[in-house]
């Protein structure tokens, strides 16, 4: 995944001081990248039978309509509060400095759907396990998670530990 990781511009003290970013707006822009990316998050689920890709709010929904039209599957999307316009099941969270909601319309998995979630980075954990729970709440089963980026030293992939989790590109530090 080198090949991938030259790809990303590393900023320092973005958000925050202290905080190194993995920009992926420079992997993104470039045609050979981006279709690499789809290619290789499609190809760790080759074989599975995937209903839905679940794209989340908001680098999430880069990838997942992608990965829906690669499978041939239907896209869903899981939002902020108040986003949907119709009918929400919802799930508050806790991240390290508060909580947050995420939202996702009650008829968009059906029972016994098989659901891929799909974002652009696994750091804690935390929203990716929570939208796993919207899935089953509504009757989904989760064939795996996939991220293009995981933070190693934030041990996200422990809350998701029942699941298949692939990550293009991992971090240590």
């Amino acid at each position: 995944m080198n090949d991938l990781k030259k790809m990303i511009r590393e900023v320092p003290d973005f958000p925050k001081p202290g905080i190194l970013f993995y920009d992926i707006t420079t992997l993104l822009k470039n045609p050979k990248g981006l279709k690499a990316v789809i290619n290789r998050m499609s190809e760790a689920f080759a074989g599975e039978k995937i209903d839905t890709v679940i794209g989340i709010e908001a680098r999430g929904f880069i990838f997942a309509p992608a990965l829906a039209y690669h499978i041939g599957a239907g896209f869903v999307p899981v939002r902020k509060p108040k986003k949907l316009p119709h009918e929400t099941e919802s799930i508050s969270y806790d991240l390290e400095y508060g909580s947050d909601t995420l939202e996702i319309h009650r008829d968009a998995i059906g029972e016994g759907h098989r659901v891929l979630i799909a974002d652009d980075l696994l750091a804690t954990g935390g929203t990716a396990a929570a939208v796993v729970k919207l899935v089953e709440q509504l009757g989904g089963q989760v064939v795996g998670l996939t991220f293009v980026i995981e933070l190693n030293f934030l041990n996200g992939r422990e809350k998701l530990s029942n699941y298949h989790v692939h990550s293009l590109m991992r971090y240590d530090s």
